[in-house]
């Protein structure tokens, strides 16, 4: 499988979570907007991945950034950041959404395990009832002091104005 074979689509990655579900396979999801790929993003990524054994990455569209962040976002179109994300060792397949939550992708894929960024608390993480609900856990990863996209976008600006 190529690293572009990784991004999916809804129906594709509902399919593969069943097939690796029936083999015995734990699987983690996870989501977010990774517009620009950081260590912070890398070193999540590999956490969430060390707690089931398939790795599964919402990635919002084009659009849906914009909503969340603003008309200057995303930075990277969402091909590109799909496929950086694909290009990860750690990374198992990658879905597109464009609705404001993950909420559908979770309730069709189940997963056995919901990861967020400890920014969250899992009263917060959408879709934790349902994972919860079907047997499953959501856990929480701390993040890297330092890295953010918005962060890194604000030092590049500062340093554009020097």
């Amino acid at each position: 499988m190529s690293n572009a074979d990784k991004i999916l689509s809804k129906n594709d990655v509902a399919v593969l979570v069943e097939k690796w579900k029936q083999a015995g396979d734990e699987v983690v999801f996870t989501n977010g907007c990774f517009d620009i790929l950081h260590l912070g993003h890398v070193d999540y990524l590999e956490k969430a991945k060390q707690l089931g054994s398939r790795l599964v990455v919402g990635l919002n569209t084009d659009a849906s950034v914009k909503r969340l962040k603003g008309a200057d976002r995303p930075l990277n179109n969402e091909y590109a950041r799909a496929r950086m994300l694909s290009a990860l060792s750690c990374t198992d397949a990658v879905i597109l959404f464009d609705e404001p939550t993950p909420l559908e992708l979770i309730t069709d894929i189940k997963p056995d395990v919901l990861v967020k960024g400890s920014d969250y608390t899992i009263d917060t993480i959408i879709g934790a009832d349902i994972v919860i609900e079907h047997g499953g856990s959501v856990k929480t990863i701390d993040l890297v002091n330092g890295y953010s996209t918005t962060g890194i976008i604000d030092k590049i600006k500062s340093q554009l104005n020097k």
